[in-house]
């Protein structure tokens, strides 16, 4: 049985290292152009190798697989493994099982914060018609690698989910003597409080703007460039480090405040800090590709399935930026003539997860 059992993870394993490595080259291929698999074969040896050309004398094909689908490749890879890995945590610190960025309220107060941005302060903003464009942050298009205006939208975002923490810890508490079930019914309550400031603040925007909020809203890796791709995987990245270097106390909270506590875990400083830590990633990734839903439910219940008695965390996030970049290629390929939202592909199949959870835990 344990042989078994050995042999069925490490399977899993290979497998999950194999889809690593080839994903990257098929994603590459799919799109509205059409690209052969050498092709992109013959770009990824050139960049490896450091013989690649992106300038006028590139291909456009090579212009197209480094300028647009691998960038996009990467930010999807990245928001996939950093909804997952912040899904699972907030599982385990809150001991729900359904537990999600999504449905916890926070993509809604980071989609809060990053609209007010966008509303007030981005080009077609209110501030900009008001001083005639002297307070203007360009918060959705190509800007160097580095500028204030970049981080404005992250702050935003991040103001916003934070704040939605704050409303769920002040609605079910954050002590030993909390109830942590009722964490997830004020998530939920959360979430449709800042969902409505958010629908009323676009209500009293400009055309404009309400219309540059609408497709990021859905989630999309449209607009994923080099220049902009540092600042999510360094935030994704980080935090990863944090949350492996705290694993065993976060696994002790499985066992309940009381035993955590026993075993010297500060159990409500550190639910606290792990639930603002998984408002940064949440916050970044909304920042950088609006809103994706259901990512974090789904895949830290996948791991479990596939690798039973383990939680690994590193594993969780590959398989959730394996998951993401695939439902990106869905997105961009399933209708002939525009892109689909990538959140309206995962809230379809997220919702259908939802119930099979439910129906099961009955």
């Amino acid at each position: 049985m344990i042989n078994a059992a050995h042999t069925r993870y490490y399977s899993v394993l290979a497998l999950i290292v194999l889809a690593t490595i080839v994903t990257p080259f098929f994603a590459a291929s799919f799109g509205a152009a059409n690209i052969m698999l050498s092709d992109v074969l013959g770009v990824m040896t050139s960049l490896l190798s450091g013989n690649s050309d992106v300038g006028q004398s590139a291909s456009l094909s090579q212009r197209i697989i480094l300028e647009l689908r691998l960038p996009r490749i990467l930010l999807a890879f990245v928001a996939g493994a950093g909804l997952s890995i912040a899904g699972s945590v907030l599982q385990t610190v809150t001991r729900n099982p359904l537990a999600d960025p999504y449905l916890f309220g926070i993509s809604s107060g980071a989609s809060f914060g990053a609209v007010v941005v966008i509303s007030l302060f981005s080009q077609t903003g209110i501030f900009a018609q008001l001083f005639d464009g002297a307070l203007v942050v360009s918060s959705l298009g190509h800007q160097p690698w580095w500028s204030w205006s970049m981080l404005s939208l992250p702050v935003g975002a991040f103001i916003g989910a934070s704040l939605s923490v704050m409303f769920v810890v002040a609605l079910s508490g954050i002590g030993r003597t909390s109830q942590v079930e009722r964490m997830l019914l004020s998530g939920v309550a959360t979430s449709f409080l800042f969902g409505a400031l958010t629908s009323l603040l676009l209500y009293f925007s400009s055309p404009q703007a309400t219309a540059s909020v609408l497709f990021w809203s859905l989630g999309s890796f449209a607009k994923a460039s080099w220049s902009q791709l540092w600042l999510p995987t360094v935030t994704v990245g980080a935090s990863l480090l944090i949350m492996l270097a705290f694993k065993r106390q976060i696994m002790a909270l499985q066992a309940g405040d009381e035993s955590a506590h026993t075993l010297g875990v500060n159990v409500a400083k550190l639910r606290l800090s792990m639930l603002l830590l998984c408002s940064l990633i949440t916050a970044m990734l909304v920042a950088s590709c609006g809103g994706i839903g259901f990512v974090g439910l789904m895949i830290p219940h996948t791991v479990r399935l596939l690798f039973s008695g383990r939680q690994p965390m590193i594993l969780t996030a590959v398989l959730g930026g394996l998951f993401m970049v695939w439902i990106d290629v869905i997105a961009r390929c399933l209708l002939g003539n525009q892109e689909l939202p990538v959140g309206i592909i995962t809230a379809a199949l997220g919702s259908v997860f939802f119930l099979f959870i439910l129906r099961h835990r009955r």
